[in-house]
């Protein structure tokens, strides 16, 4: 499923002022500095649809991309940024809320996982944030190239069994590189499939 056609549409501060919602929704979150730029320009095809920042935290606003008119990619501001102030990680935490909470169109969040790190508290408190208010979501575990095959695999099980210790089945999982564009039909055959209901 190539995507022929990106563009992007708006950035705010507030979903109320998301564009109406006639198009199945996905959005994009993950922590800061999980590489969720350079996974939605992969997936695009487009180098610089999304803003890369050397600078953790750069995504503070909801932005809003129309994939070949006919669904909304959502990048989302992360969460857990450990350089602002308590003050600035509530605003975006209610923002975040707000979003995921209000957009009715919203099919499934993609939560973005760094695999060369451990499971994190802080995102497997999110995850279960969302179980728990039943919003569909799948992991996407970023940056795979930096790891050989059997770390990776290593990785990848690890998670599941922390995951089950409070969940009765993990959620589905994508592994990703997009540097070498790994797991960009799979994601895009899986946005394919739930467009088509």
């Amino acid at each position: 499923m190539p995507v022929k056609q990106s563009e992007f549409i708006v950035s705010n501060s507030d979903p109320a002022k998301c564009p109406a919602p006639d198009r199945p929704e996905f959005a994009f979150i993950g922590r800061s500095n999980v590489g969720k730029s350079s996974l939605i320009n992969m997936i695009t095809g487009r180098t610089s649809l999304a803003k890369i920042s050397g600078r953790p935290g750069k995504t503070q606003l909801v932005n809003h991309f129309l994939i070949d008119n006919t669904w909304y990619l959502v990048d989302l501001p992360g969460y857990g940024y450990a350089q602002v102030s308590k003050t600035e990680r509530e605003k975006f935490a209610a923002l975040i809320d707000t979003y995921l909470r209000t957009r009715s169109n919203l099919v499934c969040t993609f939560v973005l996982v760094d695999s060369r790190i451990d499971p994190q508290k802080l995102d497997l408190d999110f995850m279960t944030n969302l179980g728990e208010r039943q919003l569909p979501f799948v992991i996407v575990f970023t940056k795979t190239e930096k790891l050989s095959g059997t770390k990776l695999a290593e990785q990848l099980s690890n998670y599941r069994a922390r995951l089950l210790e409070t969940w009765a089945e993990t959620p589905q999982i994508f592994v990703t590189s997009a540097t070498a564009g790994t797991g960009r039909e799979e994601l895009l055959t899986f946005i394919q499939s739930l467009t088509t209901k």
